[in-house]
């Protein structure tokens, strides 16, 4: 990932913005006291540069999410990449492959493009399947994270405080969501693939195609879970 060099800011700090940056773009929101942890540099320096990187958009505060009884305080404040920021990650050749798809459209119809989606979540099978072999201790969500990280999509797994049958799988980085935008089969055809694996419906909450800050999906725990 690369910013824009032309601002004024020194070489130094445009390298360590790239890193919390990433950070947020690989671990979802974070506070600014986790960005420091993560990231081995002080709550005052990452706020300086987290206020240099409102002040241009590449990021945004929020309130945090409090799931459970609320402590004294507010709470708080965690920082999202917003659409700006999530472009410079973007691939280089989004234009190429939305143009490749509406020529797909054009000459064989939606089920052309629904089909070319489905063959390029071919991979979800066969990984989904190695790793679990490999390490089945891992619970389906987090099976498909490391399935999904390894293609770019920056993937976790979290547990719903609430539901208790469910985890939930966060994709925090969509490598096409800019063509997905327009061709929604991609989206469709990644949730497929993953009810396929797991032999069960899964239902899709949020995508960033459709402007959400976060992909997600409702992933049942196993039965041994």
């Amino acid at each position: 990932m690369e910013f824009d060099r032309s601002t004024v800011a020194p070489v130094g700090d445009a390298s360590t913005r790239d890193r919390v940056a990433r950070s947020i773009l690989e671990n979802g929101a974070s506070t600014a006291a986790e960005l420091a942890e993560r990231l081995a540099l002080t709550p005052a320096a990452v706020r300086r540069h987290l206020d240099h990187m409102v002040s241009e958009g590449v990021v945004e505060g929020r309130e945090q999410k409090v799931y459970g009884s609320r402590g004294r305080g507010r709470p708080a404040k965690v920082f999202a990449l917003t659409g700006a920021g999530r472009d410079q990650f973007d691939q280089q050749y989004d234009d190429l492959a939305a143009q490749a798809l509406r020529f797909l459209a054009e000459t064989g119809g939606d089920d052309a493009v629904m089909e070319f989606a489905r063959r390029r979540v071919a991979y979800v099978a066969p990984d989904y399947e190695r790793i679990v072999a490999a390490e089945p201790h891992l619970s389906p969500a987090e099976a498909l994270a490391r399935v999904f990280s390894a293609q770019g999509y920056a993937a976790s797994a979290r547990e719903l405080p609430l539901a208790g049958a469910a985890d939930q799988l966060c994709q925090q980085h969509c490598p096409v969501s800019h063509v997905a935008h327009e061709f929604p089969q991609l989206c469709e055809a990644e949730t497929e693939a993953i009810g396929k694996v797991l032999g069960t419906h899964v239902q899709r909450l949020a995508t960033i195609a459709h402007g959400d800050g976060v992909c997600t999906t409702c992933i049942p725990k196993s039965k041994e879970g």
